[in-house]
C-alpha cells in the first residue's frame, strides 16, 4: 500500500470587513522606546513605513468579534466548499497567539480554548474530534498543517481542520508606528489522508532559536510615559528580526527542498507569511541565491499585505485561500504545482513546508 498523504481538499477565509488606511494614523503620535516623539511628520512616517512594508490598509475586526468568531467564519467557508461531514473531523487545530481579546480590553481569555469554542459555534458532536489551540508565533498555523501531517500519516486521523486566527488590532500600542503592521484575520484548510495520490504534502522542516533570538519579539508596556496601566502589547526589535528571517529562512526552506529531492526550479509558488513586504522579497532572493540564481522568476511570490497587513497566523492560510478561489491578480495555482509554505515568527519560531496541488 502506498504511503498515506496528507491532502488539502478545501480552504477557506474570513477578512474582517473594517477597511484601515494608512491616513487613519495621520492624527496618532508616534514615540520612540524612551517616550521621546518619532522624528518627523507623521505624513512622512507613514510614507516611510509604507515603503518598506508595502502596505497601505489593512483589516480590523468589528468591536463584537473576537478571534474565535473569525475562526468559525472562516472553518465554515472551509467546510461549505467540500462535501464532507462536519462530524468526521479528528481534529480541529487552532493557531493563535493571544486568544480572545475583546474590544477595548488587553486581557486574554483562552478558557475554553478557542478550539473548543469554534467546536461549540459549529455544534460539532463527536466527542472523538479532539480541539486543541497551537502557540507558536506567527508560523503557528504552519506548525498546525505539519502537525495534522503528522497525525495523518501515522494512521491516527483522516481529517484535520488546521485554522489560523487573530485580532491583533486588540494588543498594539497606537504610540509605536510598528503598530500600522497589524491586521485582524482568519483562514483555514482541511486536510484529509488519501492513498494513490499524486497531490499532498511532500515534506517539511521547523525550527526554534529561543536561546538568543526569544526576545526579538515580546509583550511590554506602552510607549507612552503617562500610561500608568499594566496593559502590555505586541513589541518587536524591527531590525535584528529582520536579520535574524534573512539569515535563517532561506537555508531552512533549502533544507526542506533537499529533505524532498526536489530542485528549485520545480517549485512554483513561494507563499511566504505577509510580515513585511521588504523582508518577505530580501528572504525569496537569499533563498535563490542559495542555488546561484540572481532573478526571481515572475510571479513566484503571491503578496496580500499592501491591502490585508499582517495577521500573524492568518496570514499564509489566507492567501491560499484566495490564490484558489481566484482573488490575487493573475496569480494561480494548478494541479501539479510544486508549493512551498514558509513562516517566521515569536519564539524565533521558523518553518518550511513542501506541497503538491
Amino acid at each position: 500500500m502506498e504511503r498515506l498523504k496528507s491532502v488539502i481538499t478545501a480552504t477557506g477565509s474570513f477578512l474582517p470587513e473594517e477597511i484601515v488606511n494608512n491616513s487613519a494614523f495621520l492624527s496618532h503620535t508616534f514615540l520612540q522606546k524612551d517616550g521621546e516623539a518619532v522624528a518627523g511628520t507623521n505624513q512622512r512616517i507613514i510614507e516611510k513605513f509604507q515603503q518598506i512594508t508595502g502596505i497601505h490598509e489593512r483589516r480590523y475586526a468589528k468591536q463584537e468579534q473576537t478571534a474565535s468568531d473569525l475562526a468559525v467564519l472562516a472553518a465554515k467557508d472551509a467546510l461549505e466548499s467540500s462535501d464532507t461531514d462536519p462530524e468526521s473531523l479528528d481534529y480541529i487545530i487552532v493557531a493563535h497567539n493571544f486568544g480572545n481579546v475583546r474590544y477595548g480590553s488587553n486581557r486574554t481569555d483562552i478558557v475554553p480554548s478557542i478550539a473548543s469554542r469554534v467546536k461549540y459555534d459549529l455544534q460539532l458532536k463527536n466527542p472523538d474530534c479532539i480541539g486543541y489551540d497551537l502557540i507558536f508565533g506567527c508560523p503557528g498555523w504552519l506548525q498546525g498543517l505539519i502537525q495534522a501531517d503528522y497525525y495523518i500519516r501515522s494512521g491516527d486521523a483522516k481529517r484535520c481542520l488546521v485554522i489560523g486566527t487573530e485580532t491583533l488590532s486588540r494588543v498594539i500600542d497606537q504610540h509605536d508606528r510598528d503598530s500600522m503592521i497589524y491586521a485582524d484575520g482568519a483562514g483555514a484548510v482541511l486536510v484529509e489522508a488519501a492513498e494513490n495520490s499524486k497531490a499532498g504534502i511532500i515534506c517539511h522542516r521547523a525550527q526554534t532559536f529561543a536561546s538568543e533570538h526569544a526576545p526579538l519579539l515580546t509583550m511590554d508596556k506602552s510607549y507612552d510615559p503617562a500610561d500608568q496601566s499594566r496593559d502590555m502589547f505586541i513589541k518587536m526589535n524591527g531590525r535584528a528580526l529582520y536579520e535574524f528571517a534573512l539569515n535563517n529562512v532561506p537555508q531552512l526552506v533549502k533544507q526542506t527542498l533537499d529533505k524532498a529531492g526536489v530542485p528549485i526550479s520545480e517549485v512554483k509558488k513561494v507563499l511566504i507569511h505577509q510580515a513585511n513586504e521588504k523582508m518577505d522579497q530580501a528572504i525569496l532572493e537569499r533563498l535563490f541565491q542559495l542555488y546561484d540564481i540572481p532573478t526571481l522568476p515572475a510571479g513566484i511570490m503571491p503578496m496580500t499585505i499592501g491591502s490585508l497587513g499582517n495577521s500573524s497566523v492568518a496570514t499564509i492560510p489566507t492567501l491560499l485561500d484566495l490564490i484558489l478561489k481566484n482573488k490575487v491578480g493573475e496569480q494561480s495555482i494548478l494541479p501539479g504545482d510544486k508549493v512551498v509554505f514558509a513562516s517566521v515568527g515569536a519564539g524565533m519560531n521558523i518553518n518550511a513546508l513542501l506541497y503538491q496541488f
